[in-house]
Formats: structure tokens, sequence, C-alpha cells
């Protein structure tokens, strides 16, 4: 039996693959994940509406892998969604990346992205792309 926070057997066997500058987007309920992931090892949790929310995915992965990056896809005005601040703080203090709509998902399609994990988040902008850091 696993001791570790992640007991999911299909993300640990993909996360056990991830190598430096590999990619993993945790994605809302929203995200069209089938079309905007390319050739990603795709895995849904979403249990129901809200559950699991993204930053509880987010805080899971962080005790399997270390992140050097995480992006997030901006709202395109002024504002910024509250989520922000609750990754901020998981990852650290860490700077998010904004990246406007289209750049994400073009950033979520290319052949680096190599898991995609949708949830049940219901919050708009709830999108967060980790790249993979050195062990």
């Amino acid at each position: 039996m696993l001791t570790i926070d992640c007991i999911h057997p299909e993300l640990m066997r993909v996360l056990s693959l991830l190598g430096h500058g590999d990619k993993v987007l945790i994605a809302d309920g929203n995200y069209p994940l089938a079309s905007k992931t390319g050739d990603a090892e795709k895995i849904w949790l979403g249990l129901r509406p809200g559950q699991p929310a993204v930053t509880d995915v987010l805080e899971t992965l962080l005790h399997v892998i270390r992140v050097e990056q995480a992006e997030v896809m901006s709202p395109g005005d002024d504002s910024t969604p509250e989520i922000f601040g609750e990754f901020q703080k998981l990852l650290g203090g860490m700077e998010l990346a904004k990246l406007g709509r289209f750049e994400f998902y073009d950033a979520c399609g290319e052949k680096t992205l190599r898991l995609a994990i949708s949830t049940g988040e219901k919050r708009t902008f709830a999108n967060i792309l980790l790249t993979v850091g050195v062990a």
C-alpha cells in the first residue's frame, strides 16, 4: 500500500515517466481537455461539480513532483482571479506566468505537455500549467 499523498494508479504511472521540462496541466471542469491537449495522457478526475478542486490536485502533485514554472490563463482584462493567489500560496510564492486564452491553449498543445488532468473545478480561469523541475 502506498504511503504517499497520491494514490491514483494512472496518475502515478504517468508522473513517474516525467522528466525535467515536461509539463502537466491541471484544468477546471470547463477546459476543453480532449481538443486542446494534443497527444498528452488525459485523466478525468471530476467526480461531481466542484470535486476535486484544481487546488486539491495541485497540492497533491506538489508532494510528488518539483515545479520550476507555473503558467495560468489570464482573463484578458486587468482582473486577477482569486484562485491565482491560492496557486501562489501552494507554490510557495512562485510568480505565475500569465498567458492569454489562445496562448494558453497553444502551450497546452505542445509536445512537452505530457499529462492533462480534468477536475470538477467550477471556478473560471482555474487552469494551471506546471513545468517539472529537477528532482
